[in-house]
């Protein structure tokens, strides 16, 4: 049977007939033994987050797409853990992380929290919208779908997106424009920092202070010795 067509509204026996035998494979079978592990005995639940993460990647392996959580993958997932089916329901509608609904290949989450807002996300909104994307739909090809989504934890380097599991920081129309294209030719664009020459959080043009340890785990401990010794001597004089 087809998958889930983008944007449909996904019907509950279409969901089954696709989904009911869903299995891990081997590969992840041995990670989610893994990540149950981790927890002391008694405390197998807590590997729920872990292993719908899991689970979402597999469906997302299985279809091309960046995942989703069918109902009957989510009561799979419960009945591994050996816990309410509701439970695990709890957690995968609680994390915007968890796809209740199909998505495409692309997963495009753009901040419009406070400091995304001032820096300029309503351009890389307006980027989106020129490339065809509309928020809270998945473009007709499956290749992208758009999402607003709250703070994504990289307020120094506003406006950002989450694309899956990347991030594409210091956007602007253009930037944003020339990531999606690149993805859509089947490229994958450099994570971090867009057109500024910065590297992750730093100032831009590099650092300004302990410049050294840019190459190096410099010692800059003699240098300091040398500058209180100095002082300690202009003090007593």
């Amino acid at each position: 049977m087809a998958d889930i067509l983008p944007n449909s509204i996904p019907d509950i026996d279409e969901v089954r007939a696709r989904w009911g035998s869903f299995a891990w494979t081997k590969e992840n079978e041995k990670r989610a033994k893994m990540y149950v592990s981790r927890y002391p005995e008694g405390r197998q639940h807590s590997a729920i987050l872990p292993l719908l993460d899991l689970a979402q990647r597999q469906v997302g392996t299985e279809t091309q797409t960046q995942g989703w959580l069918p109902i009957p993958v989510v009561e799979y997932v419960a009945a591994y853990l050996a816990m309410p089916y509701i439970r695990a329901y709890e957690v995968a509608t609680f994390y915007t992380m968890f796809n209740l609904r199909p998505v495409g290949r692309f997963h495009v989450q753009v901040c419009g929290t406070t400091p995304c807002l001032l820096r300029g996300s309503d351009d890389v909104f307006a980027a989106c919208k020129a490339k065809g994307l509309k928020k809270g739909q998945t473009t007709p090809d499956g290749l992208f779908t758009l999402s607003e989504v709250e703070c994504l934890g990289a307020c120094a380097n506003a406006p950002m997106v989450q694309i899956n599991d990347d991030n594409y920081e210091d956007l602007t129309f253009a930037t944003t424009t020339a990531v999606l294209e690149a993805l859509a030719r089947g490229e994958t664009p450099k994570p971090g920092p867009q057109g500024v020459n910065r590297r992750t959080s730093d100032p831009e043009g590099g650092p300004t202070t302990l410049k050294e340890m840019v190459a190096e785990n410099h010692d800059y401990r003699p240098q300091w010795n040398s500058a209180a010794a100095a002082g300690a001597g202009e003090a007593s004089a």
